[in-house]
């Protein structure tokens, strides 16, 4: 199977700064996938690499089959980009830059026309095809930069954060939007900073920090690394707790009528603890599981991996690319 994307061992330096240190991943075709980090830690940098805006410094990079620097323009022709910035001609009317847009990849131009009047339809500003760029409100030109992504007919649509900035129905709307593209078979790499965002979208995410990929999984089993909290409303307040410490808890405090315990699995404790409890006089009025959250797991993880960098550079290594390199 030809894979969507694949990257093996991406390296891309500027000067003394390595903005990509080895990263390596796969994404399938017709997936989903998400791409999570915090500011800084190479996700447009990947982008940019990807579509020839950066020549990577080692390794490789391939999409579809084509390699990124030396079959350029068939792995171009297989991507649409939509930016972070507002990178857009603004000296004519929308529906010109899209047919310029599309006769750059070598569309026809009457193809080209129509293509510009599907795309402009599709993300729902088809009346404001003849307005300047600069004249649509912010959130027609997030809808627009999308509209250009998809003129070529793209087979990998990459969203470099699709939603910053915009309102909360409208951030819906485009959700609503990639998710039917995606349905329809086209794949999708998404960089965003909702965490909700990826896990309503992705069938998978990679977190990637300081250039390097920390971890790819599904969404779920992301969660299922974090830890569950039950919240147990007693009757009364209690005075003290009887011994919780069951396989798999980290942790039991009480507050008043609150008691909090910190588990892997809520759902795996609950009846002992619940049991347990009631054994020791002390009456639950209610219930409630509260889940480990994506953003929770992101975090954890991205703050292991800063540290472990941080530890690594105080035993000896003063960060210099090459030597950080050849230590690996």
């Amino acid at each position: 199977m030809t894979l969507a994307i694949e990257a093996d061992g991406l390296v891309k330096e500027y000067g003394d700064v390595r903005a990509l240190d080895g990263l390596s991943f796969e994404v399938e075709p017709g997936e989903f996938f998400g791409l999570l980090g915090p500011n800084g830690a190479g996700k447009t940098t990947f982008i940019n690499v990807l579509v020839g805006l950066a020549r990577a410094t080692g390794g490789r990079a391939e999409v579809f089959g084509h390699d990124v620097e030396s079959e350029y323009r068939e792995a171009r022709n297989r991507i649409g980009l939509a930016p972070q910035e507002f990178n857009v001609d603004r000296f004519f009317p929308i529906h010109e830059v899209l047919e310029h847009k599309a006769g750059y990849h070598g569309v026809p131009p009457a193809e080209a026309a129509e293509r510009a009047a599907t795309a402009l339809k599709t993300v729902g500003i088809w009346e404001k095809r003849d307005t300047r760029f600069d004249w649509l409100s912010g959130g027609m030109k997030r809808r627009f930069l999308l509209a250009r992504a998809l003129v070529t007919d793209p087979d990998l649509l990459i969203l470099d954060e699709p939603t910053a900035g915009v309102d909360v129905q409208l951030r819906r709307d485009l959700w609503r939007l990639i998710e039917r593209l995606n349905a329809e078979g086209t794949t999708i790499l998404l960089t965003t900073h909702y965490i909700e965002e990826a896990e309503r979208l992705c069938d998978r995410v990679a977190i990637v920090d300081s250039g390097r990929k920390v971890e790819v999984a599904t969404p779920d089993e992301l969660r299922s690394r974090g830890t569950d909290t039950l919240v147990l409303t007693l009757e009364s307040p209690a005075v003290g707790l009887p011994d919780l410490s069951f396989d798999g808890v980290h942790e039991a405090s009480v507050d008043g009528r609150e008691l909090r315990v910190v588990a892997d699995s809520a759902g795996a404790v609950a009846a002992d603890v619940i049991r347990t409890l009631d054994d020791a006089g002390i009456a639950v009025a209610d219930m409630d599981v509260r889940r480990a959250s994506l953003e929770e797991v992101f975090v954890d993880m991205t703050r292991l991996d800063e540290e472990a960098t941080t530890d690594y550079e105080r035993n000896g290594h003063d960060g210099d690319a090459e030597s950080v390199e050849a230590e690996r």
